[in-house]
């Protein structure tokens, strides 16, 4: 019962954050100057006639009040209708379908990435001493500073004009994931590792650790087979607060490398007030966050038996 009653709140947490972000969308993008039915039209420089506009408004029901058109939006969405591009002519579902792998692969890449360097940098900077220590942190706050749009400029400058080693833009094979997942990837990290290092050394200090070696246990087994599972559970604990921060890195990384994905599809349909696509690409991100924060819980409790009953 317990476990149903944790289920069932997940869930419900996570109608209420997709109804909210949805909501939050819908009234925004309409504070926005601007007329939906010229972004239609092909926006401002089409030049179209006010009658064109008129049958526009009326043809997606944009001349009805605006708690009408919310309704009808969320009714729409309720039976998972995200409706159709304005300047593309196709289904926003078809159009996500098309792009949502890129954005997940890279995403999930730079994630499994960011792990492993946070893992190295806590377990060198906790075997290092005081020195290692202080060079350990000093590297985790750079790499957490570094804005993703400068470690591009920087990777691309060093690995592609220079060294001619990897490709400056997306090419669709592996070579071209290289620059985006490390240019996601090293921010993250930095964080990660903060947190985790923090976590090793207070797990290496602890009673459980000081029985290990009592027990004569070595002190890489005391370090990998007790310390490293305490040491990951903050991290773990932020995985889902991660992959959003990644999701949203994307936008930055997809453009400048130009690679497809949900970032570069998001970012113009902004620019030209493509309602249906900024809606369908933000609902469908709102929900690979929650399902993200829910198997990190879930890892959490498998790895923290003692939050199973709390």
């Amino acid at each position: 019962m317990r476990a149903a009653r944790w289920v069932v709140s997940r869930i419900a947490g996570g109608a209420f954050v997709l109804w909210a972000v949805a909501t939050l969308i819908f009234f925004a993008l309409r504070m926005i100057p601007g007329d939906p039915a010229e972004a239609i039209l092909g926006g401002p420089g089409s030049q179209a006639s006010a009658e064109a506009l008129a049958q526009v408004r009326r043809d997606y029901g944009l001349d009805q009040p605006v708690i009408v058109q919310y309704l009808t939006a969320m009714g729409r969405l309720v039976t998972g209708d995200l409706g159709t591009s304005y300047a593309l002519k196709m289904g926003v579902a078809d159009l996500i379908g098309q792009q949502l792998w890129n954005t997940l692969s890279l995403t999930v890449l730079a994630l499994v990435v960011a792990w492993g360097l946070a893992l190295a940098l806590a377990v060198w900077a906790s075997r290092g001493g005081g020195l290692g220590t202080r060079v350990g942190s000093a590297m985790e706050v750079v790499a957490a500073a570094v804005p993703h749009f400068w470690l591009a400029a920087i990777l691309i400058l060093l690995f592609s004009s220079t060294l001619g080693w990897l490709p400056p833009i997306s090419t669709g094979g592996p070579l071209g994931l290289i620059l985006p997942v490390v240019t996601l990837a090293v921010p993250l990290a930095g964080f990660l590792g903060q947190v985790m290092r923090e976590s090793l050394i207070d797990a290496l200090e602890a009673p459980f650790a000081l029985s290990a070696r009592a027990r004569g246990e070595t002190e890489n087994g005391v370090r990998w087979r007790h310390a490293i599972r305490h040491a990951a559970l903050p991290a773990i604990s932020l995985s889902g607060w991660a992959f959003g921060s990644l999701l949203s890195g994307a936008v930055v990384v997809e453009t400048v490398f130009a690679r497809p994905g949900l970032g570069r599809t998001l970012l113009n349909a902004v620019t030209i007030r493509d309602i249906p696509v900024v809606t369908g690409v933000a609902l469908v991100s709102a929900l690979a966050f929650i399902l993200v924060t829910i198997a990190t819980d879930a890892i959490d409790r498998i790895a923290d038996p003692r939050l199973a009953t709390s």
